[in-house]
């Protein structure tokens, strides 16, 4: 090594180059020593990376003439990075600049990048994509098409922001680069983007700077190396992640796995009984998805439920965004197995989902960040919904969305990040549309929050928002606009969903605890307060309760702390419902939910769901303060903080959901003895019809590989000339009175006009065989079935069969149409 301290090392790796680097050299060696004054004592340091032809000669020689230009050489060809590797840990100079063999950015272009160097930055990236930059010779446009497929892959996954990372040519803080140089393990082409990856790592600042860059004959890039990098950053990429975040991932997959695990012990033949009649429709709806990819039919409308009217697929919530990529799992190994897959590693992909925004905005210890994100995934609310709905299970998309929304507030890419936002409003669409309009309302309480709290910032990131979420709008609508038009105007679509009254929640359900809590569980409780054991939408628990309060009154000089308890506090709030009850007294009280009951898209939410945006914020608030409790000096303060966060979380741990055996399939349907009885457009009608009480017709239809159709079932469509949506078909005479019976087991008087009117019925559903399958009541059932048809059903395959084909069926008549069931 020179004795002299050097101020400028040039590194030049080359691969046979003979013919190449001698020009080079005397370029690079010219300038240089004409330069001196500006540059100081410098180095030329070529790597021979293992060449076969006579590139060490020409090194050689240039050495002879001057001795400032040496030679490292390499036994091997071990690639660009192991060259870049050898020449740069050889160097001494204050600054380091590297340049390909064939000088296609001249060697002058050193004064642009010397110049961002003197202006505080570690590292100057020659580009050749900056605004500013000359290109005089142009590659092939093969080469040009995917060194721009290259640099967008590099930019989305490694580099954010720097938009030619494959320039060779880059100036760089000595010291530094060979730190960073010395850490890389690349050894081929990806070896400049783990350098600059390391750079910003390391919050060494990095500019890009224009170049004048022509391309040269001779380039030692194949159409294979494209891959090579391909490949180098995906292993970066892996690499760059660390222990502690895989660990997180896993533990989460393992309680998701925990969570389902009654399930999981024999799928197909397993029911969660807590779901009532959802996972039948969930199953029926991954199976219905997948057979229209298989056919290449309509994703939006079936008639295998509802005949003749039929379903408006988009009008319910049938997930297409997961039930179209898994149509080869539904069709390879059944619908059952497919949503027990997306359920369980949706849950698990939430959670990591929350833990990721929660490392990358709200604290750095993973620890923490663990346990918010647990909360946010694992709460009582949504273990419940974890019984029968997938819809607000999997919502990994809702981090990802926040995550974007606070890049745009920045300003710093604004079309790019409002181009992704919008990509990502599409998919979570075809996810669920309630859980994006819940998670909406709650980002705009955080926003109005955290504006009140901090307006400079907010100012601030009110015009790059506002222009981000515009163009998100340009770009999700356009994609959208067919599926919400058919969802909105399409054939059976609804205008608002009919619920029960008071679906708001009780302020005792906030503070009790959930069925499904392993240590604190409360049945009676829950039951007491929510409408069904899939809508136990509150049941934080009062120990969690009272920990954030605490939490909130330690650390409110915290903006974050500020705006994340009126979030969780008016979300809570709203939940309430329009009108809510005093507890320990007779008193009802309007709540601001009233303000939003009957606006478009609101007066169809579930009141008491508006809950669950506080299990994220909640969790938010605990990550802030396990991290402030481990990086407390004082062990006491410490050790009871920590006590107090597990006093809260405990009670709320979630036991695994019940699972139960699932009822068999009657060998009249899977051993297709049905097809006897149903003709080309006829139904089979099970009795009493599936609705949203009954829907293990639909598991029938399922089994069968939906090869008949049903009236009835359990979906959502219109009802009266108002089109109301409710739970099943429009109901008819017939219908009621059989589902009636089922409930009660009190039949009418049946008589000329009930046989006319179930004639009808069958007409209208086009029925060609009746099915009653064991059940409660079903010797009334039976009885009138036999009075309704005119004679006595058969005992066929394990259920009381009734052929039609042999009765008269008049035309479907005109009728009034009976209520609802609500």
């Amino acid at each position: 090594m020179p004795a002299i301290s050097i101020d400028l090392s040039v590194v030049v790796p080359a691969y046979n180059e003979e013919g190449r680097l001698g020009p080079t050299l005397d370029a690079i060696a010219g300038f240089l020593g004409d330069n001196e004054n500006r540059f100081g004592a410098w180095e030329v340091l070529v790597v021979d990376d293992g060449s076969t032809d006579g590139t060490r000669d020409v090194v050689a020689a240039a050495s002879a003439h001057d001795r400032r230009v040496r030679l490292v050489t390499s036994p091997r060809n071990g690639g660009k990075g192991h060259a870049l590797r050898l020449g740069v840990l050889a160097s001494s100079g204050r600054r380091v600049l590297v340049t390909d063999a064939d000088l296609a950015a001249p060697i002058e272009q050193l004064e642009v990048l010397d110049k961002a160097l003197a202006e505080g930055h570690s590292a100057a990236v020659g580009s050749r994509s900056a605004p500013g930059a000359t290109i005089e010779r142009h590659q092939s446009p093969a080469r040009e098409l995917l060194g721009r497929a290259g640099n967008l892959l590099i930019r989305r996954i490694a580099v954010p922001g720097v938009r030619d990372t494959q320039c060779g040519f880059k100036l760089f803080d000595g010291d530094r680069a060979r730190e960073a140089f010395g850490a890389s393990r690349l050894t081929g082409w990806g070896i400049d983007v783990e350098i600059l990856q390391h750079f910003r790592r390391s919050g060494w600042p990095v500019t890009e700077v224009p170049v004048r860059w022509a391309h040269q004959p001779g380039s030692k890039v194949r159409p294979l190396d494209y891959l090579r990098v391909l490949a180098e950053l995906t292993a970066l990429k892996l690499r760059s992640v660390r222990p502690a975040d895989l660990l997180a991932a896993a533990v989460f997959l393992l309680m998701a796995v925990g969570l389902y695990a009654g399930r999981w012990a024999d799928p197909n033949h397993r029911y969660l009984p807590d779901s009532l009649q959802d996972q039948n429709q969930w199953e029926w709806f991954f199976a219905v998805t997948a057979d229209n990819v298989a056919h290449l039919r309509d994703p939006f409308f079936t008639t295998l439920q509802g005949f003749p009217d039929g379903v408006n697929l988009m009008a319910n919530t049938v997930m297409l965004g997961l039930t179209v990529p898994f149509a080869p799992v539904t069709l390879a190994l059944g619908p059952a197995i497919s949503l027990a897959l997306v359920m369980t590693l949706g849950l698990a992909a939430t959670a990591t989902a929350w833990y990721t925004l929660i490392v990358r905005r709200v604290v750095r210890h993973r620890g923490a960040a663990f346990t918010g994100a647990a909360l946010a995934a694992f709460a009582p609310p949504m273990v419940s919904h974890a019984n029968a709905h997938p819809n607000f299970v999997v919502l990994f998309m809702i981090p990802l969305i926040i995550e974007r929304a606070l890049r745009l507030s920045t300003g710093t890419r604004v079309v790019r990040d409002g181009v992704v936002l919008g990509l990502m409003a599409v998919y979570q669409i075809l996810l669920g549309e309630e859980p994006l309009l819940l998670a909406s309302l709650g980002m705009v309480l955080f926003a109005g929050a955290y504006a009140a709290v901090r307006p400079r910032v907010a100012r601030a990131a009110v015009r790059p928002l506002a222009k981000g979420l515009a163009i998100a709008a340009a770009v999700c609508l356009p994609l959208v606009a067919l599926p919400l038009y058919w969802q909105f105007l399409g054939p059976q679509s609804y205008t608002r969903v009919l619920h029960t009254d008071h679906m708001g929640n009780s302020p005792r359900a906030l503070l009790s605890f959930a069925e499904r809590s392993l240590v604190a569980g409360d049945k009676a409780t829950a039951d007491a307060l929510s409408p069904n054991p899939t809508e136990q939408n509150a049941f934080y628990g009062w120990p969690l309760a009272l920990l954030a309060f605490a939490i909130v009154v330690r650390l409110w000089e915290r903006a974050l702390v500020k705006a994340l308890a009126f979030t969780a506090g008016a979300a809570a709030l709203l939940s309430l419902g329009p009108r809510f009850q005093i507890p320990l007294t007779n008193m009802t009280v309007p709540g601001p939910w009233a303000l939003l009951a009957d606006k478009p898209l609101f007066e169809s939410v579930i009141e008491g769901r508006v809950a669950m945006v506080c299990a994220p914020a909640l969790g938010m608030l605990l990550a802030v303060a396990v991290e402030r409790l481990v990086h407390t000096p004082r062990v006491g303060r410490q050790f009871l903080g920590l006590t107090a966060v597990a006093a809260a979380l405990i009670p709320i741990l979630p036991a695994p959901l019940k699972s139960v055996e699932r009822a068999q399939v009657p060998s009249f349907i899977v051993d297709g003895t049905w097809q006897g009885y149903v003709g080309k457009g006829e139904t089979l009608v099970p009795i009493p019809l599936p609705d949203s009480g009954n829907a293990e017709a639909l598991h029938w239809q399922t089994a069968a590989g939906l090869r008949f159709r049903l009236p009835g079932g359990y979906f959502n469509g219109p009802y009266g000339p108002e089109r109301v949506g409710i739970y099943g078909a429009s109901p008819r005479y017939t219908s009621s009175m059989l589902r009636d019976i089922s409930f009660t087991g009190v039949a009418p008087v049946i008589g000329k006009n009930w046989r006319a009117q179930a004639r009808a019925d069958f007409a209208y559903w086009h029925a060609g065989v009746l099915v009653l399958a064991p059940q409660q009541y079903q010797d009334r059932l039976r009885q009138a079935v036999d009075q309704l048809v005119g004679r006595p059903g058969k005992w066929v395959g394990g259920v009381w069969v009734w052929d039609l084909h042999d009765i008269g069926r008049p035309a479907p008549a005109r009728t009034t149409l009976p209520a609802p069931h609500r």
